[in-house]
């Protein structure tokens, strides 16, 4: 079967490391931003809080400094690179709301530089070095398909893709990619021990949300050492059934692409119906709290 060329859409997740310097990291995202509109990208995806060191490693209230609000700077800068480049882009940024409420959002700017919309992070975690309810508030506005000029895209944020939930929401809103800015790493003591099991964990999720629900997947992760942590990279972009098209490094600074046929989609879902074969009238007890499940067979 002839591919037609209007189901193509070439797909690139940034990985860099970042620095204390705010506009260094501003441009060098926007470098990679350039070097993938000149591989071909039609869309690029940066990594979580691209324009700074990851903050929620300890609680500081000077870190608030270090927000602005959307629009703004940030999001002018990449509304007049997406605009010159032609491409499409989804930026993560540490958002001031207003006083005293904060997110952390992602902007999708479409390739003539118009603001499409924003995602405001739904899950926020709570862990060791990852202290992220302290700074962040719970989004607000929802799953969400953006249509951008190529394709339908949806978002989520590193924390969101570990919720099929989620995954399924933002895919019946009619995304045909599921984009996933990322800042996930590991503890240097435990690298040895749990750090291969942790990693498949991450790339099994993305993969399994790919899977479900018959869409491409997008992963940007950053490289690199802050503080105690060290972040994986291996960014992913993944097809329908779950193949890896593309796999960046754990180490290196790369524009990570590939090639994605959007006719896959209908394919996938035609071969695995799995959005057909819901049981809908079954779930009821998805809005139920965990814990408040009645148990049929608990005696």
């Amino acid at each position: 079967m002839t591919q037609r060329s209007s189901e193509l859409i070439t797909v690139a997740a940034v990985q860099m490391s970042c620095v204390d310097s705010a506009d260094a990291n501003l441009a060098k995202a926007l470098s990679h931003l350039k070097a993938a509109a000149e591989a071909g990208a039609h869309f690029v995806c940066l990594q979580e809080l691209f324009g700074m060191r990851y903050p929620c490693q300890t609680e500081d209230h000077d870190r608030f400094a270090d927000a602005e609000p959307i629009p703004g700077p940030t999001t002018q800068a990449l509304a007049d690179s997406a605009k010159q480049y032609g491409v499409t882009v989804i930026g993560s940024l540490f958002e001031r709301r207003d006083a005293g409420v904060y997110h952390n959002s992602a902007v999708v700017i479409d390739a003539d530089g118009s603001f499409r919309g924003m995602y405001r992070k739904m899950h926020i975690p709570d862990d060791p070095l990852y202290y992220e309810k302290f700074y962040f508030t719970p989004g607000d506005l929802g799953f969400q398909c953006f249509r951008t000029a190529k394709a339908k895209l949806g978002v989520g944020i590193c924390w969101d893709q570990w919720f099929p939930e989620a995954a399924r929401l933002t895919a019946m809103e009619g995304a045909q990619i599921l984009s996933y800015p990322t800042a996930i790493g590991w503890l240097p003591d435990e690298i040895e021990t749990v750090g291969p099991s942790q990693h498949s964990a991450w790339e099994t999720m993305l993969r399994s949300h790919a899977i479900a629900n018959g869409v491409f997947v997008v992963a940007p992760n950053r490289v690199g050492t802050e503080g105690p942590l060290k972040f994986w990279g291996a960014s992913l972009i993944i097809d329908p059934y779950g193949g890896v098209l593309a796999r960046g490094s754990h180490d290196e600074e790369e524009v990570v692409i590939a090639k994605c046929d959007l006719s896959l989609i209908n394919t996938a879902r035609t071969h695995w119906p799995f959005m057909r074969d819901r049981r809908i009238d079954a779930y009821q007890g998805m809005l139920k709290r965990w814990g408040d499940v009645p148990r049929k067979n608990d005696g």
